[in-house]
């Protein structure tokens, strides 16, 4: 074995492979897709309901995704095709085609498990473990989607609306600013009349661009290129006024920048940020987590009232938009060790080392 695997080995504790060596012997077909087991004799990984005769413990080690697996060296099971999607997600994946192409105001979650071939609370449970979103709010989240995506080809408000099945606009804006950002008429023109400031600081981290709307903080990202930084913005309100902050906006700035150094918040910064209801529930969480402390994403989870929605939560974690002010970084894996990081793991290494030390 590398050293490479033997130290990501050792980011699974003892208490996760002694449940995943359970859930192997077991053959459990609910854990299929939160781990896979690696048998080093034969240098093939499995689904834990692999129908394969068990190996010797001695001789299986565990990988959280499939992907990690094949890096070192592993290939997939042929009877069992772990390399292949099935299960939980396979499940929501072809619910959630079903959902995309529906027009209808609501769902009814009877009809769409008999066209699944499946029973609703199965379908219900799929849902809550991949997801974290009950089946009427994913259906919810992509008729948003899909109502944008007709704004910006152009298409009138009422058409768009007459297609995604709102039966009338005020049910669209009454989620407009939760879920689009702006009004449907803004998000049309992509952003054209919103007028966002930018600035580029310098802080322990690197660069820091900070974004914002008159409502409030848009964005905060931690990198090494302006350029790159910059264009995010671009992307996503291209016909937006997008330029340099004024004077007004520098003190949002130092505000930020004296948070990253590890210094204790002094202002209360309004935040204007596009999410859906569920990102939303875990970035207001992650900022009820106190400075110096930290919480497993089991944790969070949990405190969500969805300790299923655990892979949910680390979605929501990497695709926080304001680092800092929504503290992602204070999120780490059940074993202690540090998860992925949009900014870096040494960025919320040091995040975390600053605001520990500025506790003591």
């Amino acid at each position: 074995m590398s050293h490479t695997q033997i130290k990501f080995v050792q980011s699974i504790s003892a208490h996760a492979a002694a449940r995943y060596w359970q859930a192997t012997l077991a053959r459990d077909s609910r854990a299929d897709g939160s781990f896979v087991l690696a048998v080093r004799s034969t240098h093939i990984y499995c689904r834990p309901s692999c129908p394969a005769r068990r190996p010797l413990r001695r001789n299986v080690t565990f990988f959280r995704t499939r992907e990690e697996a094949e890096k070192q060296g592993y290939r997939p099971c042929r009877r069992c095709r772990p390399n292949e999607i099935s299960g939980p997600v396979a499940l929501v994946q072809r619910a959630a085609g079903h959902l995309a192409e529906s027009s209808e105001e609501g769902i009814q979650l009877g009809g769409l498990a008999r066209a699944l071939g499946t029973t609703p609370a199965t379908l219900r449970r799929a849902f809550l473990q991949v997801t974290g979103l009950k089946p009427r709010e994913l259906a919810e989240a992509l008729r948003i989607k899909r109502f944008k995506a007709m704004l910006r080809v152009g298409k009138s408000i009422s058409d768009a609306l007459y297609e995604t099945g709102y039966g009338s606009s005020s049910r669209l804006y009454e989620r407009s600013n939760a879920q689009l950002g702006m009004t449907p008429a803004t998000y049309r023109k992509g952003g054209q009349g919103m007028k966002i400031g930018y600035t580029i600081a310098k802080s322990p981290l690197g660069k820091v661009l900070v974004a914002a709307t008159e409502r409030g903080v848009s964005a905060v990202y931690l990198g090494d290129a302006e350029n790159t930084m910059i264009a995010e913005l671009h992307e996503e309100y291209p016909r937006a006024e997008i330029a340099p902050a004024t004077d007004s906006f520098q003190r949002w700035v130092r505000e930020i920048v004296q948070r990253i150094e590890g210094q204790q918040p002094r202002l209360e910064l309004p935040l204007d940020l596009q999410a859906t209801a569920f990102q939303r529930r875990v970035w207001q969480e992650l900022q009820r987590i106190p400075r110096g402390r930290t919480r497993t994403y089991s944790q969070v989870a949990r405190s969500l009232g969805k300790p299923k929605a655990v892979r949910a939560v680390a979605r929501a974690c990497a695709t926080n938009p304001v680092s800092v002010l929504v503290p992602c970084h204070r999120v780490i894996r059940e074993d202690g060790t540090l998860a992925g990081y949009r900014w870096g793991l040494s960025r919320k290494e040091q995040l975390l080392a600053q605001e520990r030390a500025a506790g003591n």
